[in-house]
């Protein structure tokens, strides 16, 4: 282990005032692939998911379900880990705001802040959006409305104030100095005009009109608002402390990524580097703001009745179907579509048709001509040659992919290598070989150049797809099954592989479509 690079990845925190959605979700997955990828790559791999349970929405849900909001977030917290679980999220630490540690933490990470003077009392008149649980500007407000479209609230109170500006240039600096800080590249743009183009107006960071948060340790009327609570989860995982440190902080802080949704880049961009210049720690490497999952076009919205969950999904889908859509389908950039016809189309084409085909095809076959008995053997056939080269190009092509966050790209070069292996059957037609000399070694060559590139395909499926590719592995009694594997084209020897299964189903389009909507 201790030879291993540290790659710290973390989601946003979930708030816990409902159940997610298939496009919350979609951040866990993503990173997921992210993290699997990096511990298959050989590092030493930190991901960081959680919960983010204070604030005046969670106090009002619990009110209004006649429990406590302690009771309230946990249930919500249970859920969430339920649902990261059934889709088979790899998460190293879940964080909840509610950790007593965590608690502590932001308590003096609040007085210290104090102490510098970039803390003050003071009184705050404005509009607020209780949806955001942030303060709203006069310029962002359309028609009497929040940028989410939500009624605003008038608020009086005193609160504490945090002084943004103190910090703007050497924020500027930093993202002008760092290109990737913000990414994608448009994103960063949005920052820079929208928000750093002018003097950031200081913060409220601490609300005496509800209770439901961490008090402020010497004003305990004042609990300390939703954003210094919540963003310190990305340290105080780690186990800071602004008064001691631990090993975990020494080891992966900065994280590598703070993977988020693009709507709240601000907090992350602005209000986070902020906090952490204050502090005196260093920035995270890389804060990415990942686009939405649109259904039908649109946004996913309760009223309008077009959300998406994941236990829905699975009465109809397997999981590896719903992480390859989500992964695959999700541009780098912008937002992507997600409707059930896109998921049946992508289900029978990449999965079923392709990556399915190709491994029940190679092993249909070997069992036909050989028993289902494979031996090593080299490559004498151009087209033997050519998968061979593609095969072992894959890895350093999605890798490179990978570096940028571009999974769909990445995961697009495996199917890819699939669509390869199917159409190399296609060149070689191994049954009219068999045909005119059933000993011929072509069809030794053929049978194990289709069962090693279905081992390198399983093994590139693995940060992707996990639960699909421990099944190729095993129908091909894969041995070797590590990325150092997939530097040569020789790890099947002599196996005997097992009886074929189907991996994916083929829909029949309009059936599945009926069973799902009716």
């Amino acid at each position: 282990m201790q030879n291993k690079k540290p790659y710290y990845i973390s989601t946003a925190i979930a708030y816990a005032s409902a159940i997610p959605h298939i496009g919350n979700v979609y951040e866990a997955i993503l990173a997921d692939a992210i993290a699997r990828f990096k511990r298959l790559d050989g590092y030493q791999v930190y991901f960081q998911t959680g919960t983010d349970e204070h604030g005046l929405k969670i106090e009002t849900n619990a009110k209004a379900q006649n429990t406590d909001p302690q009771t309230y977030v946990n249930q919500i917290s249970d859920e969430i880990k339920r649902i990261y679980g059934l889709v088979d999220i790899s998460y190293d630490k879940f964080v909840k705001t509610t950790d007593p540690h965590h608690k502590k933490s932001v308590q003096k990470i609040f007085d210290k802040l104090l102490e510098q003077d970039d803390i003050y009392l003071g009184t705050y008149q404005g509009w607020y959006s209780v949806s955001e649980e942030s303060y709203i500007q006069e310029k962002d407000i359309v028609d009497g409305k929040g940028p989410q479209g939500d009624t605003l609230v008038w608020t009086e109170e005193e609160v504490y104030f945090f002084r943004m500006s103190k910090y703007q240039e050497q924020l500027l600096k930093h993202i002008q100095d760092h290109p990737t800080f913000i990414s994608p590249e448009s994103r960063k743009n949005e920052m820079i005009q929208n928000f750093l183009s002018e003097p950031l107006p200081d913060l409220s960071i601490s609300r005496t009109s509800f209770k439901w948060g961490v008090p402020v340790l010497n004003h305990p009327n004042h609990v300390i608002y939703v954003w210094m609570d919540a963003l310190s989860n990305y340290i105080t995982g780690l186990g800071y402390h602004p008064d001691t440190t631990s090993d975990e902080m020494d080891l992966y802080w900065p994280a590598d990524v703070h993977l988020i949704g693009k709507d709240i880049l601000r907090f992350h961009t602005i209000y986070w580097p902020i906090f952490l210049m204050a502090l005196r720690l260093p920035l995270p490497k890389q804060v990415f703001g990942h686009p939405w999952i649109l259904v039908n076009k649109g946004k996913m919205s309760k009223s309008v009745g077009n959300v998406m969950y994941v236990d829905d999904l699975l009465i109809h889908f397997k999981k590896d179907v719903i992480r390859y859509y989500v992964l695959h389908e999700i541009p780098y950039a912008q937002d992507g579509n997600m409707t059930y016809e896109l998921i049946i189309e992508r289900n029978n084409s990449d999965l079923a048709n392709t990556i399915g085909n190709l491994v029940n095809r190679s092993i249909g076959m070997a069992m036909k001509y050989r028993g289902g008995r494979i031996a090593y053997q080299p490559s004498t056939l151009e087209s033997s040659k050519a998968l061979k080269n593609s095969a072992l190009d894959a890895l350093s092509k999605i890798r490179a992919l990978m570096d940028e966050l571009k999974v769909a790209a990445a995961l697009e070069v495996v199917v890819e290598l699939a669509r390869q292996a199917n159409k190399y059957i296609d060149l070689t037609e191994p049954f009219k070989v068999f045909k005119e000399d059933p000993q011929s070694n072509i069809i030794d060559e053929i049978l194990y150049n289709l069962i090693e590139t279905s081992r390198f395909i399983a093994v590139l499926l693995m940060p992707f797809i996990p639960d699909t590719s421990q099944r190729i592995l095993k129908l091909i009694q894969a041995t070797k099954y590590t990325f150092d594997s997939l530097q040569s084209f020789d790890g099947t020897q002599t196996i005997q592989l097992m009886k074929p299964e189907v991996l994916f189903e083929r829909f029949d389009f309009d059936k599945k479509l009926e069973e799902i909507i009716g």
